[in-house]
């Protein structure tokens, strides 16, 4: 794709802060004060278009509420990953025609992936006639003019057309308080997995200007932000659709020379465009986290190939080895699918042996779910659910028991942690992340949160560590 036909001309940007004015103004002469209720479901990367869905909103004059019955606005901002998000967005839009029932006048709006899809959009369109505004991610940009038309023409708005997207600057955000931020710096996918239907409602691939991206990592470090994760389908092809000199290790060379204390992290990374370069980019970046989330979803060759992921276990292997051997502390991280269609127990168990010969920190797991539209969805899958549980169980056995005793090997070690909220746990009030992004519950008070501590680890399970500040 062509740089310059992936970028939203300025003027658009101008003219959609218009309709927000215009949307501002039009509740002022009611003398009303609109509530906007945003749930997000899915990956980052819809938290940051959540973000900015609120920046737009607060410019048109709403505050925010978590409860939808008290909203004038509802926004479903959703996930098409995987089936049982979908199932959950389907639910709530169901119990949303009781909050309409009670207030005619709310506005409902289905947004993100799933919107995106044609088989949704047309379900949404024949049998929740309460939802009065659907569009994909490729719209985002346009929300304000799309929600003006909904107001205006008292109909319903769908934007849902099939493009390969387009990058827009200069959109307002709502951030989260607090010491972490999300920074997208490219969007789409020219992978097409053969499970995985983000290609299809993302768009391809496009970078945003570094220029842009170093800008607002900027604005972050000056504005306190200490734990910054930068964001994209494969970041690790970022800066190819513009010409390829300039690329992902580039930038976080480029990151790393902005003055300041805090971390930058990413996800999610390709190993087939997993190159020494990063690795060593990685190594020798003092700000840049020694973590790497590498998903490598099957250790079956066979099955690779199948979901078209463009790699093999050796391959992956030998990435694994050189990103440890540059960083010998580097905390490792992935996503594995069971039951992929097709796949036998000996296949399965061939994804289990690389998880036992890589050891990984942590695993994101999953059993197979089909996603209509997709190569995969179309392939047989001879084995019951309940096989694939059996796998699934092995594989979690496996995996929590190297991440028991990776966590007990910390107890008695000093680390470094970034603290960053409360926590949910009575005794260890603080919840903080070791560079490495592992959990650790500390006992202290409030006035830590933001600050880099060195804490001593006391106890550990499975999933998090115990520690006191030093």
């Amino acid at each position: 794709m062509e740089r310059k036909t992936a970028y939203i001309a300025p003027e658009e940007i101008a003219r959609q802060r218009g309709f927000s004015e215009k949307i501002a103004e039009r509740f002022a002469a009611r003398q009303a004060h609109p509530r906007a209720c945003v749930d997000t479901f899915g990956c980052q990367q819809n938290v940051a278009d959540g973000q900015k869905l609120m920046g737009m909103l607060e410019e048109m004059g709403f505050s925010f509420t978590d409860e939808p019955k008290e909203a004038d606005l509802v926004i479903l901002n959703t996930c098409a990953v995987r089936e049982h998000a979908e199932q959950r967005v389907f639910g709530n839009l169901g119990a949303l025609t009781h909050t309409k029932r009670e207030n005619p006048e709310q506005v409902i709006c289905l947004c993100g992936c799933m919107a995106q899809e044609e088989r949704v959009a047309r379900r949404v369109k024949e049998s929740y006639r309460h939802v009065d505004l659907v569009f994909g991610p490729h719209a985002l940009w346009r929300f304000p003019e799309l929600l003006w038309q909904v107001y205006e023409s008292r109909k319903r708005v769908f934007s849902v057309a099939d493009e390969r997207g387009s990058i827009a600057e200069g959109i307002p955000t709502v951030r989260e308080k607090g010491v972490k931020a999300w920074v997208s710096i490219m969007y789409g996918c020219n992978n097409f997995c053969s499970y995985c239907i983000v290609p299809y409602v993302r768009g391809r691939e496009r970078s945003r200007d570094k220029d842009a991206v170093l800008a607002e990592v900027r604005e972050l470090v000056d504005a306190g932000y200490k734990d910054i994760t930068l964001l994209g389908q494969n970041v690790n092809s970022y800066g190819n659709d513009l010409g390829g000199e300039y690329g992902f290790a580039d930038l976080l060379r480029d990151i790393d020379r902005i003055p300041g204390e805090y971390l930058i992290r990413f996800m999610s990374s390709h190993p087939k465009d997993a190159t020494p370069k990063l690795f060593d980019a990685m190594a020798e970046c003092p700000h840049v986290a020694k973590q790497l989330h590498l998903p490598f979803q099957s250790g079956s060759n066979r099955v690779l190939k199948e979901m078209n992921r463009r790699y093999t276990r050796e391959q992956y292997l030998e990435l694994i080895r050189y990103a440890r051997e540059k960083m010998p502390g580097l905390v490792l991280t992935s996503d594995v699918i069971i039951g992929f269609p097709g796949e036998t127990e000996e296949e399965a168990m061939e994804t289990v042996s690389l998880v036992q010969e890589v050891g990984f920190d942590a695993l994101f797991t999953f059993i197979y779910s089909p996603r209509p539209g997709t190569k995969a969805a179309e392939l047989p899958d001879p084995v019951p659910r309940a096989e694939k549980q059996k796998w699934f169980d092995r594989l979690l056995e496996v995996q929590n028991a190297h991440s028991a005793a990776a966590h007990a090997a910390y107890v008695g070690k000093t680390v470094r942690v970034l603290v960053d909220s409360r926590s949910d746990d009575a005794e260890y009030p603080l919840a903080s992340r070791t560079e490495g992004n592992r959990l650790v519950r500390l006992k202290g008070d409030e006035s830590l949160i933001g600050k880099f501590l060195d804490v001593k680890i006391t106890g550990s399970n499975t999933w998090a560590l115990y520690g006191e500040a030093l």
